[in-house]
């Protein structure tokens, strides 16, 4: 099913030549502010404060773990994409039903940097909702670190609420210092 929106974009579901450009999508992102997050006995406290100079954070290209398949997915997952006008890939949403707590987790949401701003990445997550509702889902849940402003600012406006954090999930990676903070919504 190919969906498009009055933007111009097309959503529909991957297809396995999807793969090498979903690969190639530019998740970077720069950001003037960062949550801290300071951990006390009674719980955790999230402060946004400005970073200088900006932060520009490249993600490390994923470590093979047997489950590259973008495009081929299982009754219980999906992989979305959209389309600019010119046919380019827009951006992407991998998601994931876990049945026996009926929640389904983003996997992954990436929207390239020169289509940000204009509902792509809302659409997305309409996709993954629907999704969620066709399994039964209850919840939707995403992890995302806490140097990545303008993606939790995008959650909020989409409904998600913070629900949890690991201070230790980053450790031995790339991504080292920084903490993983888990949002959720009910399923729509």
């Amino acid at each position: 099913m190919t969906t498009a929106d009055d933007t111009g974009y097309r959503y529909r579901a991957a297809l396995p030549e999807d793969a090498p450009a979903i690969k190639a999508l530019d998740s970077s992102f720069t950001t003037g502010t960062v949550f801290r997050v300071s951990v006390t006995d009674e719980g955790f406290l999230l402060r946004e404060v400005p970073v200088e100079p900006p932060l520009t954070k490249v993600f490390p290209e994923d470590e093979p773990d047997g489950d590259e398949g973008e495009g081929e997915d299982g009754a219980d997952s999906r992989t979305f994409v959209a389309q600019g006008a010119s046919g380019e890939l827009a951006g992407f949403v991998t998601a994931s039903y876990s049945g026996w707590n009926r929640r389904l987790t983003v996997e992954d949401i990436e929207v390239a940097p020169e289509h940000r701003g204009r509902g792509v990445g809302r659409a997305l997550m309409g996709l993954a909702a629907q999704f969620a509702r066709e399994r039964g889902a209850g919840h939707i849940w995403l992890e995302v670190t806490n140097i990545n402003a303008p993606a939790i600012h995008a959650y909020r406006r989409m409904g998600f609420t913070f629900c949890g954090l690991d201070t230790t999930l980053y450790d031995g990676t790339p991504s080292q210092g920084e903490q993983a903070l888990y949002m959720s919504m009910p399923c729509p």
